[in-house]
């Protein structure tokens, strides 16, 4: 299951059903759990923990110290978890000690090539990153949310779950749940209905959503008013106390 080609650290502990390609090289510190496959070219640095059924792609880099100058040699650690999809030319970066020493990724994700996850960002389930999306360090990406291709997210960040960004977007503010956005600098565009309806949202609840998106985003009115109003409409909407509690819980400002 490993080309003889492959240049495996002698304190790797790699799983017996794990397939690693020609000319990979698996550093030290690096855990790799059963299922996983390594194509041919992959680079992965520790420590890095990588769990079971994921497919890595050739040219991948995944594990290799922070690209930050306060980073000084510390062991920080990569974590990815199971039923991940990298694909070719992905970059991961672990974490630093100043953003808590973990760069994590969740489950079931697929990173489209060329895309970048920068020290210390925390990814959830199901996202979805497309060609040369890049995220700066600290950034949160909630689960099923869809970075656009070529989208370039500042660092501190938060994307919120089911959130979609367009093309090229350049995103400098958190990004409310369920929301699309796209431009440079991102716009808010309304919600996102396709998104919602695909994993079965109800109409109900993209109505309420979209009421709520139109008073606390779109709307230039008193805020504790608009909140108010919010607040109401969540008493029926678990979906948009969500948003609520994203928006008003927000440091950096949301895209409007």
């Amino acid at each position: 299951m490993i080309h003889p080609s492959a240049i495996i650290d002698k304190s790797a502990i790699i799983a017996d059903d794990v397939e690693i390609g020609p000319f990979s090289i698996i550093g030290e510190k690096v855990e790799i759990q059963s299922g996983t496959w390594i194509g041919p070219h992959v680079v992965l640095s520790g420590p890095t923990k990588i769990g079971k059924n994921n497919k890595i792609y050739q040219f991948a880099s995944i594990g290799d110290a922070p690209q930050d100058l306060k980073y000084a040699g510390e062991d920080t650690v990569l974590e990815i978890g199971d039923n991940n999809t990298i694909r070719e030319y992905c970059t991961m970066n672990r974490g630093t000690l100043e953003g808590g020493g973990l760069t994590k990724v969740g489950n079931d994700n697929l990173f489209m090539a060329y895309t970048h996850v920068a020290h210390d960002c925390q990814i959830g389930n199901h996202t979805v990153f497309a060609n040369a999306a890049s995220l700066a360090g600290h950034v949160e990406v909630d689960d099923h949310a869809i970075i656009g291709g070529f989208t370039c997210v500042h660092q501190f960040t938060k994307i919120g779950a089911y959130s979609f960004s367009g093309l090229g977007t350049v995103v400098n503010r958190d990004i409310p749940p369920y929301c699309i956005v796209a431009g440079n600098h991102a716009k808010a565009y309304g919600i996102n209905k396709n998104g919602l309806r695909r994993h079965n949202f109800s109409e109900e609840t993209i109505r309420k959503l979209n009421k709520a998106f139109s008073l606390l985003v779109k709307s230039k009115g008193e805020r504790a008013q608009l909140v108010a109003k919010v607040e109401e409409i969540a008493k029926d909407s678990v979906e948009v106390g969500v948003l609520l509690e994203f928006i008003t819980g927000s440091k950096r400002g949301i895209v409007r």
